[in-house]
């Protein structure tokens, strides 16, 4: 297998603006990032320097203006928004800052829901759910609703969520930023232990340097170039 096969996802020479009324806002200037399977890359920076621009880019939320995304080494700018559709619900994971849980589902039904939307058989939904709720500490809980939930446990619920599908990649969006400094640090660790266990890549934006210091890698980033 060669090395470009071998990353999870790839950023060549990626440029992108924004246009807002008659303002063109550069938010990248040429990025070219790597990311292997199981590594935990942080990407820092002030507001505006583009990580979110870069979560969107990889996790096929949006497209570059030049410059290629090759995810599990394919060109995937190009593709329509079926197939972008098909690729994010097969293949990426997402971890947001506010959970972004269903408050009406239970936590195995918030869990299952990505394996619903794919077509995934009813038996080998609950086996993946419970083994993925187990490995979150999270079993005891599966029939609770969200808003029985702590904090850090909702977003152990995110995680088993995003993870249930195995994916190759996860976009996590400040993902500790709404928790307290031991919670921040046992969520960042089930993480990286998930992560390294499965081969899922996670890119992960982050103010937060309790969690960047403990990433595999960090990535600086300052008015759309990496620093």
């Amino acid at each position: 297998m060669n090395q470009a096969a071998a990353n999870v996802v790839e950023l060549h020479g990626v440029h992108k603006t924004y246009r807002l009324g008659q303002h063109v806002i550069p938010a990248l200037r040429g990025i070219d990032l790597r990311v292997q399977p199981g590594e935990l890359l942080a990407l820092t920076g002030p507001s505006g320097s583009g990580k979110s621009t870069i979560l969107n880019l990889c996790g096929l939320i949006d497209t570059p203006d030049s410059g290629d995304i090759v995810l599990g080494g394919k060109v995937v700018n190009g593709l329509d928004e079926v197939q972008r559709t098909l690729l994010r619900r097969d293949a990426l994971g997402f971890v947001f800052q506010s959970f972004n849980l269903v408050p009406v589902m239970t936590v195995a039904e918030n869990v299952d829901y990505p394996l619903f939307i794919a077509g995934v058989p009813a038996a080998e939904r609950r086996s993946r759910v419970a083994a993925q709720l187990q490995a979150v500490g999270l079993l005891a809980h599966a029939g609770h609703r969200p808003d029985a939930l702590s904090g850090g446990q909702r977003q152990r619920v995110a995680i088993a969520r995003a993870l249930v599908k195995r994916p190759r990649l996860v976009i996590a969006d400040e993902p500790t930023a709404s928790l307290d400094s031991h919670t921040a640090d046992q969520v960042l660790e089930l993480m990286r232990e998930l992560g390294h266990a499965e081969g899922a890549a996670f890119v992960i934006a982050t103010h937060d340097s309790r969690l960047s210091s403990r990433c595999d890698r960090v990535l600086a980033l300052l008015d759309g170039k990496l620093a």
